[in-house]
């Protein structure tokens, strides 16, 4: 809703809500006023036209402030005659404020004060829906957990069970562990001698007949000791045997001739 008013000598259009300037009236700021030289009001398809005004339209504003206009400048002069004359000049406004717009019964200030309430319950619900679909959804969540919860629980359950009898049965592993360090010792204690201690005895032996027949008494007959000597002389003639093989290497090997510098 909409009107034409005229103040001041001028024609304003304004609707609720409108701040505007128009000549200055005597009023103080904050106080309210009517305008009641309504020449045209607009209501959705209904217009209303004064005759020079509407009868039962009204305009009522609010006074904001007292003001003051841009500054003009007058100037005038007279030429060949040395006639200047230069004025300024600034209007004095009064700001005013459409609180409300009448056509009979109606007013665009109930209507705006209805559609304000409107929109605040309209807000309202919106609100308390959201706010409990916020709560239901919240309750959702908490019964997702309560049961991936209880999943989890019961699938750690039969893991644990798993578990307990390993643990149990750790006694039984270390014994096989102490049995098997011990089997190889007892094995080892068991075994036969290997081929190469066996052969390694009869040298042993070998060499102990020696000592044994130099450790025998001196009582002994005499005819057994020239055994022992031949014994002792043939090693002799097995040591010298590489001596004399070398100087009959060095006699069969051609003797190269030597040159003297001179020949050369």
């Amino acid at each position: 809703m909409y009107a034409v008013i005229e103040t001041g000598g001028k024609q304003y259009r304004v609707e609720l809500g409108t701040e505007l300037e128009v000549e200055l009236l005597d009023a103080d700021p904050g106080q309210q006023i009517n305008l009641d030289r309504v020449l045209l009001v607009v209501d959705g398809d209904k217009t209303a036209v004064g005759q020079p005004v509407v009868s039962d339209a009204a305009v009522t504003a609010e006074v904001l402030r007292q003001d003051r206009g841009e500054k003009t400048v007058s100037f005038k002069y007279r030429p060949k005659a040395r006639r200047r004359v230069k004025k300024g000049h600034r209007q004095e406004l009064t700001v005013l404020k459409i609180t409300d717009v009448r056509l009979g019964s109606k007013s665009a200030a109930g209507e705006a004060r209805e559609a304000e309430a409107a929109a605040e319950a309209a807000a309202e619900a919106q609100r308390a829906k959201v706010a409990k679909s916020a709560a239901r959804q919240a309750a959702e969540d908490a019964a997702l957990a309560e049961k991936l919860k209880a999943r989890q629980a019961a699938t750690e359950a039969p893991a644990k069970a798993k578990a307990e009898p390993k643990t149990k049965t750790a006694p039984k592993a270390k014994a096989t562990e102490a049995a098997s360090e011990e089997a190889p010792e007892t094995k080892a204690a068991d075994e036969p001698t290997s081929p190469a201690k066996v052969k390694a005895a009869p040298k042993a032996k070998a060499a102990e007949a020696p000592a044994k027949a130099e450790t025998e008494p001196a009582s002994a007959p005499k005819p057994k000791a020239a055994p022992k000597a031949k014994a002792q002389a043939a090693p002799k003639t097995e040591t010298e045997a590489p001596a004399g093989d070398a100087e009959a290497d060095a006699t069969a090997r051609p003797k190269r001739s030597t040159r003297a510098k001179k020949d050369e």
